[in-house]
């Protein structure tokens, strides 16, 4: 009898490290997934700030190069967007025998 709750209480150890080590795993996880989102945030509102300046500048004589520049990059956008369809589509009759 005494075996086995000798046994038991080693299995118990075992047990109560795990967890830990697994808490302590996740934390580390939990830290530096915050770390990278708060980092993206920043990123983000500095580009939000950027575009408030920028919406605050405009008026009727840049109005027109700015709406060339959304156009530009919309028609960038739309060709990218295409060329990953095709090469999606040329790989897919790749595959087939």
């Amino acid at each position: 009898m005494p075996k086995s709750t000798k046994i038991l209480a080693i299995v118990l150890v075992i047990v109560i490290l795990g967890f830990g080590v697994g808490i302590y795993l996740q934390d580390l996880k939990h830290q530096e997934s915050t770390a990278a989102a708060w980092e993206a945030n920043r990123f983000n509102v500095a580009k939000f700030h950027r575009i408030l300046r920028y919406n605050t500048d405009m008026n009727m004589a840049n109005w027109a190069a700015m709406k060339d520049s959304i156009s530009q990059q919309l028609d960038s956008l739309v060709i990218l967007r295409f060329r990953k369809e095709m090469d999606s589509l040329n790989a897919l009759k790749n595959q087939k025998p």
